[in-house]
């Protein structure tokens, strides 16, 4: 069956050049995006709560552009004054280049992973003596908290922001060809906003193993699966699949 129609569950992008906007003019294909999950902040009050004292930290390790956002959104909340010598450990590049946005990069001490949470583990032993603080959601990845208990360095990790499941309500009667997810917090807010499902002719793509793993044990087919060797993006992988089906290729 062709590939007319592709629901992205993510916010739509902010750039002009995104990948999916090419694809959606060189495939003649419609595709819409609507984040099945959002983020809400965490109360400083709440984070108190946590026996988190920022004064207490001398380097922050940040996951995501979320953890930056959440991060300053709290300390500006705390009245906390970052100091210049915050060292900033970012899992990758992107989430370094975000930090742009609330310090002078230039200036500050900044460590850059390269795209795992474990490739951070030789810059975080180097740095051993300092006192991390890991902002994050409350859904982490069981290698975050073991990676840094295997370190032997003195950590906290807090809870500054939540994973909520979206009211897709609206979405009731229509249908798409393919539906993307890139988290099995995104497979979760599937079969709770429908908990009668059914796949029949839906493909679905999915972006990671712990996806993967999320959509098989709903009893569901696995139609696109990203990242591999020929297709590192949902993007390439996307534009595979719909080549084959499309024009049979």
């Amino acid at each position: 069956m062709k590939v007319k129609t592709i629901l992205v569950s993510q916010p739509e992008p902010k750039v002009e050049n995104s990948p999916y906007f090419d694809l959606q003019e060189k495939q003649k294909v419609k595709i819409d995006f609507r984040p099945f999950i959002h983020v809400e902040g965490v109360s400083a009050k709440e984070i108190r709560q946590q026996k988190v004292d920022l004064n207490n930290y001398t380097a922050i390790i940040l996951t995501s552009r979320n953890a930056v956002d959440h991060y300053f959104r709290v300390a500006e909340e705390m009245r906390f004054k970052v100091p210049d010598t915050m060292k900033y450990f970012c899992q990758s590049e992107a989430v370094a280049f975000y930090l742009q946005k609330y310090v002078v990069y230039r200036k500050r001490k900044i460590y850059v992973g390269k795209r795992s949470f474990s490739e951070l583990s030789p810059l975080i032993k180097k740095y051993k003596d300092e006192k991390f603080l890991l902002p994050c959601t409350d859904k982490v990845k069981p290698e975050v908290p073991e990676t840094m208990t295997a370190l032997g360095v003195n950590w906290k990790l807090a809870t500054f922001y939540k994973t909520v499941i979206s009211d897709l309500s609206d979405l009731a009667d229509v249908y798409y060809d393919v539906l993307v997810f890139f988290s099995p917090s995104g497979i979760e807010s599937l079969f709770h906003n429908f908990p009668d499902f059914k796949q029949n002719n839906t493909r679905i793509a999915v972006f990671g193993d712990t996806t993967i793993k999320a959509v098989e044990e709903k009893g569901l087919r696995v139609d696109i699966a990203a990242p591999t060797k020929e297709t590192p993006s949902m993007t390439m992988a996307l534009e595979k699949y719909i080549d084959k089906v499309n024009k049979g290729k």
